[in-house]
């Protein structure tokens, strides 16, 4: 039995007070509508579930570029939508419940933002085959389906460059990496950032702090221990450290202005999300264009071809990349897109793992 009412409130809260995010104006992924599939809302506005991670829309990270996508989705393709976002240590049932409910809403597409959503987007895409589903970094047999759309990254390619940037600019021979929680997913971002920094400078020191470990997603949304932990990376001699950590991130950029060093944001160009106050510190950003992705399953939706199927969007498909906002990769961009062609050619084949 669904306890709907519970949820709706859930859902009507989440809602509450939203500000829009800025956009990078994302464009529909070439080639990621699945040839035959049409969506029953084709020809029809579409009605949107998205279910953020812990977080939500405002960690100026991960679910604010979700949430870029969705709002440029309704400026260009008048969808409507609903929101709401996952509790930290929540019950699997919990999350169900909260997809199921935008189903019994009338959403004719439901996104779930982040890898946690894995085992509640299976099983309530297989109870409701007409609805279509996304998934954020998640292509496990968990969450597949015939009507499921697993919107993957690679993300240790992206990483990889500003390894490298924070090498090229360490005056310490030593740089430092902030994870939120210690799963497969951030240990891609750790591997690809230790690989370009190495490749940088061979002798550089990259020491790594995780926040949390699963099943404890807090890490994602604790800036005071992304603070804490960063402030020991700084004190130890790291005066670069790169943060893979959701809204934690924003202690990161905090210590980094108290101890006079440099940092670098990850997902969303930090130096435009970030407040103002911490924007200087900010080397560059590993953007992950998860904006791009939700779009692009909008788009496709709204046409009547719905993407399924896994889905990676690397360095040659334009899904991530680095930011030079603020100018202080200039001096290094030709080497840093030296890096990027030959990682897009092959010739450079980044690890997964640290």
């Amino acid at each position: 039995m669904r306890h709907a009412t519970k949820v709706a409130a859930v859902v009507a809260a989440a809602a509450l007070g939203l500000a829009a995010c800025g956009s990078s104006t994302p464009e529909t992924p070439a080639g990621t509508a699945a040839a035959g599939s049409t969506s029953a809302a084709a020809g029809k506005k579409l009605v949107v579930g998205i279910a953020y991670g812990v977080g939500g829309r405002g960690d100026q990270s991960f679910n604010a570029s979700a949430a870029a996508g969705l709002d440029k989705a309704k400026a260009d393709l008048g969808i409507e939508y609903k929101e709401a976002t996952q509790v930290n240590g929540e019950s699997e049932a919990a999350t169900e419940e909260r997809l199921q409910q935008f189903v019994d809403a009338g959403a004719t597409h439901v996104i779930g933002v982040g890898f946690a959503y894995a085992k509640a987007i299976g099983a309530v895409a297989k109870a409701n085959p007409d609805v279509k589903f996304a998934i954020i970094d998640d292509a496990s047999a968990d969450s597949a389906g015939p009507n499921v759309a697993q919107l993957t990254f690679a993300e240790e390619q992206g990483s990889f460059l500003v390894g490298a940037a924070a090498a090229l600019k360490s005056k310490t021979n030593q740089v430092g990496f902030v994870g939120g929680v210690a799963t497969d997913l951030i240990k891609k971002f750790e591997a690809g950032y230790i690989a370009g920094a190495k490749a940088a400078n061979p002798s550089i020191t990259v020491k790594s702090q995780y926040l949390s470990q699963p099943p404890d997603f807090s890490g994602f949304n604790d800036p005071a221990k992304g603070k804490t932990a960063a402030e020991g990376l700084y004190q130890g001699g790291a005066d670069v450290v790169y943060h893979a950590a959701g809204g934690s991130g924003s202690g990161v950029f905090t210590a980094a202005k108290a101890a006079g060093a440099l940092a670098i944001g990850v997902d969303s160009d930090q130096a435009l999300t970030a407040t103002p106050d911490v924007r200087d510190v900010i080397l560059t950003s590993m953007i992950k264009k998860v904006d791009v992705a939700v779009y692009g399953f909008l788009k496709a939706g709204s046409e009547g071809k719905d993407i399924t199927g896994n889905k990676v969007f690397d360095l040659k498909a334009g899904g991530v990349d680095y930011a030079t906002t603020g100018g202080k990769v200039d001096d290094i961009k030709t080497k840093l897109d030296e890096y990027k062609a030959k990682i897009i050619s092959g010739e450079i084949t980044v690890p997964t793992a640290p």
